[in-house]
C-alpha cells in the first residue's frame, strides 16, 4: 500500500514536471510566432499616422485661413475708412475754399460799396442831358456858377472839399453834388475822389473861371480916355497900365472881405 502511494506520487510528480515543461515550450513557441508576425507586419505594412492627425491639421488650416480672411477684411475696412476720411477732408477743404472765396468777394463788394459816393450813384441814375441842364429853382445859375468858380479858384491847386463849399453856399448835398457834376461837364472844375473822416467824397479844383459881365464891372478900360491908343506893344499898354493894376488890387481886396 505504501509502495503504491509512493508510486502514484512519483508519477504525479513526473506528470507535473512534463506538464510544466510542455507549457513553457508552448509559451516560447507562441512568443516566437508573435515575434515573427510582428516582424513580418513591420516589413509589409507602412507606418500610418493616426486617424485623428489629419483632422487636427485640417482644423488648424481652416483656423489660419479664417484668421487671414478676417485680417484681410480688417485691412480692407481700414483702407475704405481712410479713403472715406480723405474724401471728406477734400470735400471740407473744397467747401472751406469756396466759403473763403465767397467771404472775400463779399468783403470786396462791401469795400466797393463803401467807396461809392452819392455822385457816382447820381451819374448812374441821371442822363448826360439831366446833368448838364441842371437848374436850382429860383436861382440865377450863371451867377451861381461864376460865384462857385471864384471860390474854388481861391484855393488854387489844393482845391476845396465840396462839403465845405456847399456849406458856404448854403446848398443841400443833393443840389451841390448835381452842381459839381454840371461844372465838371462844363470843363470848369475837376473832381478828385478822397477819403475824408472815414467817408469818400470829392475835392473840387478849378480848371478855368468863366468870364461874365460881372467880372468886367468897374474895369477902367470901359471908360479909359486913351483906350484908342492902347496896345500891347505901344507906349500905352495894359501891361504897364496903372489904372488896371489899381482896379485888380481893389477887386482882390473886395473878394477877400467877402
Amino acid at each position: 500500500m505504501h509502495k503504491n502511494s509512493d508510486f502514484m506520487a512519483e508519477k504525479k510528480s513526473d506528470l507535473g514536471n512534463s506538464s510544466t515543461e510542455g507549457t513553457a515550450d508552448e509559451i516560447k513557441m507562441k512568443l516566437s510566432r508573435l515575434k515573427a508576425k510582428l516582424k513580418d507586419s513591420k516589413r509589409k505594412k507602412p507606418i500610418t499616422t493616426p486617424k485623428s492627425t489629419p483632422k487636427k491639421i485640417t482644423v488648424k488650416k481652416k483656423e489660419v485661413k479664417k484668421q487671414a480672411e478676417a485680417k484681410k477684411k480688417e485691412v480692407k475696412k481700414q483702407a475704405e475708412a481712410k479713403k472715406k476720411a480723405k474724401k471728406q477732408a477734400e470735400a471740407k477743404k473744397k467747401e472751406d475754399k469756396k466759403k473763403a472765396e465767397e467771404e472775400e468777394q463779399a468783403k470786396k463788394k462791401a469795400e466797393e460799396e463803401a467807396k461809392r459816393t452819392y455822385e457816382e450813384e447820381l451819374e448812374e441814375q441821371l442822363t448826360e442831358e439831366q446833368i448838364t441842364d441842371f437848374q436850382i429853382h429860383k436861382t440865377d445859375m450863371d451867377k451861381l456858377i461864376n460865384h462857385v468858380c471864384e471860390i474854388v479858384a481861391t484855393y488854387g491847386n489844393n482845391g476845396i472839399h465840396q462839403s465845405d463849399l456847399w456849406k458856404k453856399l448854403k446848398l443841400t448835398s443833393r443840389d451841390g453834388s448835381r452842381l459839381a457834376l454840371k461844372l465838371e461837364r462844363m470843363g470848369l472844375i475837376t473832381r478828385e475822389k478822397i477819403l475824408l473822416k472815414g467817408r469818400w467824397t470829392y475835392k473840387l479844383i478849378i480848371i478855368k473861371s468863366p468870364i461874365g459881365t460881372d467880372s468886367l464891372s468897374g474895369a477902367p478900360c470901359l471908360v479909359c480916355p486913351v483906350e484908342s491908343k492902347c496896345s500891347l506893344d505901344g507906349d500905352i499898354s495894359p501891361k504897364t497900365c496903372q489904372f488896371i493894376e489899381d482896379w485888380v488890387l481893389i477887386e482882390l481886396k473886395t473878394k477877400k472881405s467877402k
